[in-house]
């Protein structure tokens, strides 16, 4: 598919995950991967390729290196050897689907349009204003620490609570290795890591777009241009295409890699990286022939975790960008102003001081 032009709506891992089930595979085809001016494996022209495994061992450096170029760079990478065992990732992708296949009646009594509800069903919906339908029906639930939500989640269909359990521990241990080395790379005092590390929950979401009828693809998104308001987003997608982001003005597909996530960098380490690392624009289109699947976990700190970039990130060729704030005025911030991508930070620049 072309690239078509931009348009944007107003604990460590030691382990694989899933303990001794079938190990992880990347097959990755090399004719689909080039490497760029830094050193980094370019999925077909859009993302680097980071191997979490490259951090336990003589790799580390190199590996905590390349994190850094794809965040400052890409705002994103694709992540291979996560951990995550393929039998977990195949099981949450066909409870997933399971789930959304049960009968309408069934999911929507999950349906609330409150977004602070800890666990809700949302659907899609007509922008009239633009002239748009956004398809997509997402389940979206808290689930750090699993055992103050795993109770509200659904019973049906069956093992739906196991299944979900176990990938969201799996998903929070790799993303606890990825914001370290992250965090290592920024040049962060530890001091600044576990204020981080130690203040921060887990949001997840079973995200579900139907096929659509060719005659309304021109006016039907899955979801319209946005940045996450998250410090890490991990991605699983099924094998149908549909993500997109944006790359020098034009949007480009990622085609997904089997057993590997997508990695967006979010609003919140945009703030707290001083502005070095930019939050990922994507959004998702849909398709008239295949319905589309995606998990995504989003890592995001607590209410009172203070946001404004540490003082180890601030020099004269690195002057503050934005002031303290806490994460709950930057959410609240957001829903009042309804802006779509990271010009939410705008409100917190010092210069808006």
């Amino acid at each position: 598919m072309a690239p078509t032009k931009a348009v944007v709506a107003d604990d460590h891992l030691e382990l694989p995950a899933g303990g001794k089930n079938t190990p992880l595979t990347n097959t990755i085809p090399i004719s689909n991967v080039q490497t760029d001016i830094y050193g980094l494996e370019i999925w077909e022209g859009t993302l680097p390729i980071i191997d979490l495994g490259g951090l336990h061992g003589p790799r580390r450096s190199d590996t905590i290196k390349q994190l850094g170029h794809a965040c400052q760079h890409y705002g994103g990478f694709m992540l291979k050897n996560h951990g995550i065992s393929e039998r977990l990732l195949s099981d949450i992708m066909s409870k997933a689907r399971e789930f959304f296949h049960l009968p309408e009646e069934e999911r929507m009594k999950l349906y609330s349009p409150d977004p602070t509800s800890l666990i809700r069903l949302a659907t899609g919906f007509k922008d009239d204003n633009q002239n748009v339908f956004v398809s997509r029906e997402s389940l979206k639930f808290h689930c750090h620490p699993i055992e103050n939500y795993v109770n509200l989640w659904p019973t049906n269909p069956p093992s739906y609570r196991e299944v979900v359990s176990e990938y969201c521990v799996a998903a929070k241990r790799a993303e606890i290795t990825l914001l370290e080395a992250v965090f290592e790379g920024l040049g962060m005092e530890r001091k600044s890591i576990d204020q981080i590390l130690d203040n921060h929950g887990q949001y997840a979401s079973l995200n579900y777009y139907p096929t659509c009828d060719k005659s309304n693809l021109g006016l039907t998104f899955g979801l319209r241009g946005h940045t996450d308001p998250t410090i890490l987003t991990m991605l699983l997608p099924d094998e149908v295409p549909g993500l997109e982001i944006l790359q020098d003005g034009d949007w480009v597909p990622v085609k997904p890699i089997p057993n590997t996530l997508i990695v967006h960098v979010g609003d919140v380490l945009q703030g707290l990286s001083n502005c070095r690392y930019k939050s990922l624009l994507h959004r998702v289109i849909v398709n008239s022939e295949k319905e589309r699947l995606s998990i995504a976990s989003y890592c995001y700190p607590s209410n009172d975790t203070q946001m404004g970039p540490p003082k180890e990130l601030i020099d004269d060729d690195h002057p503050l960008i934005y002031k303290d704030y806490t994460y709950e005025e930057f959410y609240t911030t957001m829903w009042k102003q309804r802006l779509p991508d990271a010009t939410r930070l705008d409100s917190f620049k010092v210069s808006a001081a």
